[in-house]
């Protein structure tokens, strides 16, 4: 049987949200301990199923993928010290790369989703990605704007500029998208989903129904440097 989130990582979650202090976190230590290895032992799981159609999962380790609890604050107003999620990435090269990957977000609340897609590429990147998009407009739109994508990710989401970007037309078709700094794809999960049985058969699926996004925005970014 496979592993499924408990109710009391959710619950931790949603706990630390309201009660975000170093001294409440000490004393429930061992319930973070506990909803943290509920969440790797998901992610090993997710890893394994994965990696039947994405090659970028193979190799990689759940407690790898994992972002760290503990917030830096030394250049934030927001003072919390821990962030109120788990969340792990999903990539070529692991979850500090800048290639496309799959993000999954679990917290209390309703608040939890699994995403996919490119996040803030550097420059050089962004600039092939866009080229990629500006030359293959239908394909791009055949992935993004497909029924069942939609279905289960409505509009694609990302920061965008104000202005058109350097060296293309404002008239040029293909200008709604190229706006983008990220292009991402995000399913929310609510609770109810995310305690489910099948919750890893959920999110399989979800990874599944972005891959051609992400094959798509990883062309151009592979082809630098070559």
């Amino acid at each position: 049987m496979s592993t499924t989130i408990q109710k009391s990582t959710l619950a931790f979650l949603a706990d630390l949200a309201k009660n975000n202090t170093r001294e409440w976190f000490s004393e429930h230590k061992e319930r973070y301990n506990a909803a943290r290895q509920n969440y790797t032992n998901f992610l090993e799981e997710l890893l394994q199923e994965m990696q039947q159609f994405e090659p970028a999962a193979r190799g990689q380790k759940g407690k790898d993928l994992l972002f760290r609890i503990y917030r830096d604050v030394r250049f934030s107003n927001d003072k919390r010290p821990y962030k109120d999620h788990f969340g792990a990435y999903i990539a070529e090269g692991g979850r500090k790369s800048v290639y496309p990957g799959y993000y999954l977000h679990l917290a209390g609340g309703g608040r939890s989703f699994v995403a996919g897609g490119l996040w803030m590429p550097p420059a050089e990147q962004l600039k092939a990605v866009r080229q990629e998009i500006d030359y293959n407009l239908d394909g791009f739109r055949d992935i993004v704007e497909a029924p069942a994508f939609r279905e289960k990710f409505g509009d694609l989401q990302g920061e965008q500029l104000k202005t058109t970007p350097k060296g293309y037309d404002k008239e040029n078709p293909a200008i709604g998208y190229l706006r983008y700094k990220s292009w991402n794809a995000t399913m929310p999960l609510p609770d109810e989903v995310v305690l489910q049985d099948n919750f890893l058969q959920v999110v399989v699926e979800a990874t599944q129904a972005l891959k051609p996004l992400n094959d798509f925005l990883m062309r151009p970014m592979q082809d630098i440097g070559e």
